[in-house]
């Protein structure tokens, strides 16, 4: 049985988790789980699950699921409650689904223990990845990417020797404006953006489906993870959302890894990685796979997508930069203050003059606090005009 802990376990990552958990009868033991505000939620859980810690980085929440919770539970309160939920659980394996930067904290001390490292928390490679694949290394942890796409291409490498690979070819639904021009997307609203064709996530990465910014953030994440250059990722657009990623090896064969647009499926593999083990998860679908297309990015339709690789090539904080600027950016769209256009017009001039720190996870976010504080000032420059 492996002991786990579930980072973000009232999201959507989190309760798919727990769903795996569940069809996965007697495989996992819960010994912890963290949540934002959402205290009953998280109380059912813990109840259900019976586990030995919960952490509410919401200090009031935490004192309700406390009255709530047996005194076997013990209740971590406050901002540090993530990452001490993390550095004090019995668990060999994270399953990290906490949206935004500030999950990064929790990445380095599940790693700092040696620990395995189920990350769907993009924000972690993105922003500190050249740090964090070294303190894997170092303390003999192990990161298993839950994203889909990265999920895909660890999948078909299969421990390959990332020379042996030309390029690597990271799926795009292309999102909500893939048939628009792009004259027309200034004017689209918070409704049309997080209508996704084909996947249902959290609003922020909806977004970011529909400026391809999250396919900017995961070039990034396939160059720290993978080790791979530039000019061997490749972003493809498929409408399907069936063919998660592709591999293209040196003699020309393509491997792909494909599957419905379900995350139960990749955190069914990480959480049992190294084994393949029995899954109530749909496979060969003729519905499904009848007909898969594949199209070139058209870049002046998906601008936010050459920032990705610009942030590659310019290595140091520029992810952390990159990053931090379109999480503001995406809040001020999500509360109307500025346009869908607007989110990569900031994100390209807070890139511009980011502050270029190298080494180290405090120095990256450092340069996170300050990109924030730029975006914010090119958003009121925008309001104010």
């Amino acid at each position: 049985m492996r002991s786990i802990v579930v980072l973000g376990s009232t999201g959507s990552i989190g309760t798919q988790t727990l769903d795996v958990v569940r069809a996965s009868a007697g495989a996992f033991r819960v010994e912890g789980l963290a949540a934002g505000a959402s205290w009953e939620l998280a109380v059912e859980q813990a109840r259900q699950w019976n586990v030995r810690y919960l952490a509410l980085a919401d200090a009031e929440a935490a004192e309700r699921a406390r009255a709530a919770l047996p005194r076997s539970v013990e209740v971590l309160a406050g901002e540090r409650a993530l990452v001490e939920l993390c550095e004090r659980a019995d668990y060999d394996l994270a399953v990290h689904g906490v949206v935004g930067a500030r999950g990064l904290v929790a990445s380095r001390a599940v790693l700092e223990r040696g620990k395995a490292l189920a990350l769907a928390n993009k924000e972690s490679l993105v922003v500190a990845g050249a740090e964090l694949m070294e303190l894997a290394r170092s303390r003999g942890g192990r990161i298993l990417p839950v994203d889909s796409e990265l999920c895909a291409i660890f999948q078909c490498l299969g421990g390959s020797n990332v020379s042996r690979v030309r390029r690597v070819l990271l799926t795009a639904s292309g999102g909500p404006f893939r048939d628009r021009k792009p004259h027309e997307l200034a004017s689209v609203s918070k409704e049309e953006a997080l209508r996704h064709p084909t996947w249902t996530m959290g609003a922020r990465i909806t977004i970011g489906s529909a400026t391809l910014m999250n396919k900017a953030l995961e070039v990034l994440e396939v160059h720290h993870l993978f080790g791979l250059e530039r000019a061997r990722i490749e972003v493809v657009i498929h409408r399907q959302s069936v063919v998660h990623s592709m591999v293209e090896f040196v003699d020309g064969s393509v491997l792909a890894q494909l599957g419905p647009p379900d995350m139960k499926g990749p955190l069914h593999f990480c959480m049992h990685y190294p084994e393949r083990v029995d899954a109530p998860l749909r496979g060969f679908d003729f519905a499904l796979y009848s007909r898969l297309t594949f199209e070139p990015v058209d870049l002046e339709l998906f601008p936010s997508l050459a920032l990705g690789f610009a942030a590659v090539e310019q290595g140091g904080d520029s992810g952390a930069v990159l990053n931090a600027a379109d999480e503001v950016a995406v809040e001020a769209f999500l509360a109307g203050r500025i346009s869908f256009t607007d989110i990569e017009r900031i994100n390209r001039a807070v890139l511009a003059r980011r502050p270029g720190r190298t080494g180290g996870i405090e120095r990256m976010l450092e340069s996170d606090r300050d990109a924030r504080a730029l975006a914010a000032a090119e958003i009121a420059r925008t309001i104010a005009t």
